[in-house]
């Protein structure tokens, strides 16, 4: 099964599951454990991620779901209050709006 294929069968619970992996890959295991991570969590404020791990995140996203979404694109529409408030929940529910 290729990666868009895939992607197109991805529901919220494993989209959310993936995205949290990403997450516990970037900011070490034993913070995330201390972390209560939850589709409302959002990056800066509950995650604590800096801008430096917000790309790597990012990154990730994308080397996974490849040309399937424009997640990158997306991004980058979003304005400063947008990006700050930025939740797991915003990203997957992106990612099954976007599916082609």
């Amino acid at each position: 099964m290729d990666i868009v294929e895939n992607y197109n069968t991805l529901k919220s619970d494993e989209i959310f599951s993936l995205l949290k992996q990403f997450i516990t890959d970037i900011i070490g295991e034993e913070f995330a454990e201390e972390m209560d991570i939850t589709m409302e969590s959002s990056f800066t404020k509950d995650l604590e991620m800096d801008s430096i791990e917000i790309v790597s995140f990012s990154e990730k996203v994308k080397l996974h779901f490849g040309e399937a979404i424009d997640f990158t694109g997306w991004l980058s529409s979003l304005d400063l209050d947008q990006l700050i408030d930025l939740k797991i929940a915003d990203i997957v529910n992106y990612i099954l709006t976007s599916r082609h």
